[in-house]
């Protein structure tokens, strides 16, 4: 049978996989191991796995030209304890060009989740075992699925599953954020001490995006050509759809425009990391007095939030500015930032 070049394909959740023939049979592949080679495109996402899928393809076809032979895929060897595996894992991971910092941190679990089983099996008890040392909700469950995503690897190489179905996520609590009296005179001493952070609260509070997630990815071609909107995508907001905000006259002034695929922070293509802002912030409070406790960032868009809602009185009009995803969560919203929404003239007479 003549050969033919794999064909690429994709399942319904996503996964892709390729198609070839050899001596009238079919086989489907996910990686190029049986062609001996170590492209996995389903580790990666987007275009780059699109870009892998290509690249398996390839050495999958050179190798059937060349003479070779689709055995069948040897099992992991069964001595290998779990630790080897999540080892053997995280080895992987590294190879994949991942943060030092991730890494680390399945170093970490892995570790300690070898010390909660003892030197035996890992299962479900050993890693609630682990994530109960976290009660900080986000803590919890961001470790959570980082927990998964080493199981998950360690099984793709023969450790037997484990099932974390059980294990549910911790709700966090509402975080009161306290707001802003003198909004413009804390304004100014952030300006006075880095422009990018007074930049951020500035748009945190005229606009009421998100600042460690919307505004630091902003980039120029989010901004209308006369500056008077910003347009963000639904995969970079919080509720998942599209998002467009007007640009208040203060904060159109202290845009300075520069090529479109620019971000609007870094200067550059990359925007700066998760954390830019955050570590900018703590060290602001380190040098100044008039922050109060309970004051954040995100006390910006809190005190903007309110001052939508006096001047309004409208709960729908402050759903679309906070891009809610329900009427619901404004509600809430307002209720944790204790809104009077009562006059003492509502009240009933006597």
């Amino acid at each position: 049978m003549k050969l033919s070049y794999p064909k690429i394909c994709q399942e319904k959740l996503g996964k892709i996989y390729i198609t070839v023939y050899q001596n009238s049979k079919r086989y489907r592949l996910y990686s190029s191991k049986r062609a001996g080679k170590d492209t996995y495109p389903n580790r990666f996402f987007g275009h780059e796995r699109a870009e892998k899928a290509k690249i398996m393809a390839a050495e999958v076809y050179n190798f059937l030209l060349n003479g070779g032979v689709l055995n069948k895929e040897k099992k992991a060897k069964r001595h290998m304890s779990d630790a080897d595996y999540l080892l053997l894992t995280i080895k992987q991971k590294r190879n994949q060009g991942l943060s030092e910092k991730y890494l680390k941190t399945l170093e970490f679990i892995s570790q300690k989740t070898q010390e909660k089983s003892g030197g035996k099996k890992i299962n479900q008890k050993t890693a609630f075992a682990f994530l109960q040392g976290y009660a900080n909700p986000t803590s919890f469950n961001t470790l959570k699925r980082h927990v998964k995503a080493l199981l998950r690897g360690a099984e793709e190489l023969g450790m037997q599953r484990v099932c974390l179905n059980k294990i549910k996520n911790k709700k966090s609590k509402a975080k009161l954020h306290r707001t802003y009296a003198d909004v413009g005179y804390v304004l100014e001493d952030i300006r006075k001490y880095n422009y990018n952070l007074y930049l951020c609260c500035l748009i945190t509070y005229g606009c009421l995006l998100r600042p460690h997630r919307e505004i630091r990815s902003l980039g120029w071609n989010n901004f209308s050509k006369d500056l008077r909107q910003i347009t963000i995508e639904g995969k970079k907001n919080k509720s998942g759809k599209n998002r467009t905000v007007p640009v208040p006259s203060y904060i159109q002034k202290e845009l300075n425009p520069k090529k479109n695929n620019q971000n609007v922070f870094s200067k550059s293509q990359k925007p700066y990391n998760e954390d830019y802002f955050k570590n900018l912030w703590r060290k602001y409070k380190k040098q100044t007095n008039i922050i109060q406790p309970g004051q954040t960032i995100y006390s910006f868009r809190h005190t903007g939030a309110i001052e939508i809602f006096k001047r309004t009185g409208s709960i729908t009009k402050l759903q679309k500015a906070m891009g809610h995803s329900s009427i619901n969560v404004s509600l809430t919203y307002l209720r944790g930032l204790e809104v009077t929404e009562l006059k003492e003239e509502d009240m009933p007479m006597i």
